[in-house]
């Protein structure tokens, strides 16, 4: 698990590319037959991903944990983007197909991750934030019925948003927020962006309240999101590539613009869990 301490905007403006992208961006977010997680000290969150290929994959607590094992004191969110897998948690298991997720409550202990085809592994992305509380676990789908344990995401939380002349027609999905899968603080979701669009979270914005955690997926070799971060009036970017992730402190804004369209998820932790709590920013005012 690799270490990531917080960052002061007093500081941030002053560092040059390989800082930032060394303090903020994920750079390989998935690894083959590894489970790969980065400790943040920004409200605590860990961000990773477990792709399973040749074997079972299980998730472990590790030093910097300090526990007996992963969610003793915390919950976890999981999203796969990959080919259809499993997840078994306390010997039940969960069939997770592509786009499908998770949401997995504080006292579960022995988690682990495999792939149906190993030519086609799944991809589980990863975000765990400090519980205080057990809610119950839930298999999240995007489409279909849902059984017990089960929900599928309700109408109302697949919002579909923007213009063609703005560049940002998208559709939110949103996996994990109160009123559809109860959880301590954890918020994630999905956005996909249609083709001709090219434009996240603009409009900007910053949420002192809450922390957020982008992955930025869908996208071909030679395409990229310029990522822009930083204070309103001292705006920074930061270049991604596919399937890659990046941290964005509660007092940043976090806004992206593509080379073509792309999917990212969007995972957020910290002080409330009202997703419109947001201090908007006005274009003419950024710097």
């Amino acid at each position: 698990m690799e270490l990531r301490t917080a960052a002061s905007p007093k500081d941030v403006k002053y560092y040059d590319t390989k800082r930032l992208r060394e303090e903020f961006l994920i750079e390989k977010v998935f690894h083959e037959d590894e489970i790969y997680l980065v400790y943040s000290h920004i409200d605590r969150i860990i961000t990773g991903a477990a792709t399973p290929v040749s074997k079972k994959l299980k998730l472990e607590a590790g030093d910097e944990l300090r526990a007996e094992y992963f969610l003793q004191r915390r919950e976890m969110g999981v999203i796969n983007i990959g080919g259809a897998g499993k997840i078994t948690i306390d010997g039940k298991v969960y069939e997770v197909a592509p786009r499908n997720g998770m949401y997995i409550g504080m006292g579960a202990k022995d988690i682990e991750f495999e792939s149906d085809d190993a030519k086609n592994p799944a991809k589980f992305y990863i975000n765990s934030a400090p519980a205080h509380t057990t809610y119950p676990t839930v298999l999240i789908k995007r489409e279909g019925t849902a059984g017990e344990g089960e929900v599928v995401i309700k109408e109302e939380n697949k919002k579909h948003l923007g213009t063609v002349e703005d560049a940002n027609k998208r559709t939110i999905n949103k996996y994990i927020l109160p009123g559809q899968v109860e959880s301590c603080q954890l918020e994630m979701g999905m956005t996909q962006l249609e083709p001709g669009s090219v434009w996240n979270t603009m409009p900007c914005h910053t949420h002192d309240r809450r922390m957020e955690v982008y992955l930025y997926f869908d996208l071909p070799e030679d395409a990229f999101v310029m990522h822009y971060m930083g204070e309103p009036q001292e705006t920074r970017h930061i270049v991604m590539r596919n399937e890659q992730a990046v941290i964005s402190p509660s007092w940043s804004i976090h806004s992206g613009a593509g080379s073509r369209n792309y999917t990212f998820i969007w995972g957020m932790v910290g002080e409330n869990q009202d997703f419109d709590d947001m201090d908007d920013v006005r274009n003419q005012d950024l710097m």
